[in-house]
């Protein structure tokens, strides 16, 4: 192992206490990024030195302003104007309010859009008892530079004092964040991918999750500080690289943030060796499992699928397994895990394939996880952190994805050319997830750079990516397919509420509505199989009955494919 930087620092709320010791300051406002407890314990110790402290969230501070500063229980209505700023898109201040309407049944929340730079909400409450208030909410930011040399605004935190206006204060959770990041620059790692096997960062911060009272929605600035560290080390290897920003291709290595809860901030990165640990827990009843399988349990579940086994290396030395089920259906590929930390598709892709192996006619390739390297990083990141989405898992040891990987060199992705060959299919069912609560990069814009569709749930939905000649064809399977699905009363119900929830805050999501379910259509004349159905279920993060509601979801839409794949004719000019 090589240690590239380490540090720990001062909590900024014990640096605030100690700065106003002995000053003659009596009024303070602070902004920090820190949990409501420790913020409350640090205005108590300050409270005891004669200074009158007021500490708020730097993060999502709207948000805060009602869950901590405001009576819920004889609140009525709010009405919100948010800040637009220039240097920002225009509904990143609405995006930070989320999912404040959600909160509350009864509350009638509305918003607009106020004008010029300023950066304080505008709270207008109306209470039962038919009295009014008015709030200004600020919202601390500053414009800066990242590693890439992207200008973003930024949440930061702030401090004033005696009633002015106040400046930035560069909090701990900020300083720990940007000297990992200028240490990791600093160094020469050539021109030769990947440069590394797997770079760690081992963070402890001393702040606490705080579930909300709506769905899987959390407030986790631990989270945030995983995303922040991942991505934006994506991005400054994708520019080393001559790459542009949001390349796939890009093959670092196993990039694995690993944020944990701990007394004093602190931040250790090093180059370690891959790991080929194998993490296990009992097997569950695959129909009712309310959490990831284990790869043992995975490989059982093949064994019993049963047919003609085949495997491809990934760079950890582990196997991607998958099984040919030859029948004289027309056949289909049925894949998951190719973003490992998305693992409904693994169980419904399992569940599916055992249904159709009942079957005397079935025709089908099962490949129920992809990338089994990411896998392991996702277990491994469970352990501390289950309810966070870890998008360190997302990729390959070799930190691409593989479905962008080239055909000279495919590792994982010989798996699908094998299938291909085997089948020689039409029909590829590619099964995804992506986050079931809020994504955000607090110290880089707030909003995912290259991700913002992808910021707050909108549902189960599907992506269909066909040749310009399969066109009827795609749309068919698509009509069929979500036609099946709207039998299941607990998705429509989930699909409708969240796009409600989308549309307030996001805006348009630019779906086409097919049969109630939001689709997207598409030409892509590069990939092998014309018809390739991609689904994507809110299911980062959750367990138990939610669970099983996701990788239901899933074997439904297997199912429902593999049904139209045997109705649905082949354009007449390749029939021809």
């Amino acid at each position: 192992m090589t240690i590239l930087f380490q540090h720990e620092l001062e909590r900024s709320l014990d640096a605030l206490v100690s700065r106003f010791y002995s000053s003659n300051w009596k009024r303070v406002e602070a902004w920090t990024f820190d949990d409501e407890p420790s913020r409350r314990r640090a205005e108590a110790r300050l409270r005891d030195l004669g200074v009158n402290a007021r500490i708020r969230s730097a993060y999502k501070p709207l948000l805060h302003f009602f869950l901590e500063e405001v009576d819920w229980v004889e609140l009525k209505a709010a009405h919100v104007r948010y800040p637009v700023h220039s240097a920002a898109p225009a509904n990143r201040f609405l995006l930070e309010a989320y999912p404040l309407s959600a909160l509350a049944e009864d509350l009638a929340v509305t918003f607009d859009a106020s004008t010029g730079d300023a950066l304080f909400y505008e709270v207008n409450l109306t209470f039962k008892d038919g009295g009014t208030a008015v709030h200004k909410v600020f919202a601390p930011n500053h414009l800066h530079q990242d590693m890439i040399g992207e200008t973003s605004l930024s949440p930061t935190g702030w401090l004033a004092v005696n009633g002015d206006a106040g400046s930035q204060l560069e909090t701990d959770y900020e300083i720990l964040f940007h000297s990992a990041m200028k240490a990791i620059a600093a160094r020469d790692w050539g021109v030769v991918e990947p440069y590394f096997e797997e770079l760690s960062i081992a963070v402890t911060l001393p702040i606490e999750d705080r579930a909300l009272p709506y769905g899987d929605e959390v407030i986790s600035l631990r989270e945030g500080l995983h995303e922040d560290f991942y991505f934006s080390l994506l991005e400054f290897f994708q520019k080393h690289s001559g790459k542009p920003v949001g390349d796939r291709t890009l093959r670092p290595g196993q990039i694995v943030p690993d944020i944990r809860y701990g007394e004093r901030p602190s931040v250790r990165v090093e180059m370690r060796p891959l790991s080929s640990r194998e993490l296990e827990a009992e097997h569950q009843p695959l129909d009712t499992s309310v959490a990831p399988l284990p790869t043992s349990q995975i490989k059982a579940e093949l064994q019993e699928i049963g047919g003609h086994a085949f495997t491809a290396a990934t760079r950890a030395g582990r196997s991607v397994d998958a099984r040919y089920r030859r029948g004289t259906d027309r056949p289909i590929i049925i894949s998951g895990g190719q973003h490992a930390n998305e693992t409904t598709g693994v169980v419904g892709a399992l569940r599916a394939a055992r249904q159709l192996a009942a079957m005397p006619n079935a025709h089908f390739v099962i490949s129920p996880l992809e990338n089994p390297d990411g896998y392991q990083i996702h277990w491994r990141l469970r352990e501390n952190n289950p309810r966070h989405m870890h998008h360190a898992a997302r990729y390959t040891a070799h930190g691409d994805d593989l479905e962008y990987r080239s055909a000279g060199d495919p590792g994982e992705k010989a798996i699908r050319h094998e299938a291909e060959r085997l089948t020689g299919t039409w029909l590829h069912v590619n099964l995804h997830g992506y986050p079931s609560h809020e994504w955000t990069r607090p110290l880089s814009g707030y909003i995912p750079r290259g991700f913002a569709m992808w910021t707050i749930p909108r549902g189960f939905f599907l992506i269909m990516r066909h040749h310009a000649a399969w066109a009827k064809q795609a749309e068919q399977v698509l009509d069929h397919v979500t036609r099946r699905l709207m039998q299941n009363t607990a998705v429509v119900e989930m699909n409708r509420r969240q796009k409600e929830l989308f549309e307030l805050y996001a805006g348009n999501p630019g779906f086409r509505m097919i049969n109630g379910f939001p689709c997207l259509v598409s030409v892509v004349e590069h990939q092998t199989v014309p018809l390739t159905m991609i689904t994507e279920y809110p299911d980062e993060t959750i367990y138990g009955e939610a669970f099983i509601a996701g990788h239901t979801a899933q074997m439904q839409t297997v199912l429902a494919a593999y049904d139209a794949a045997q109705m649905i004719p082949e354009p007449e000019i390749l029939v021809a």
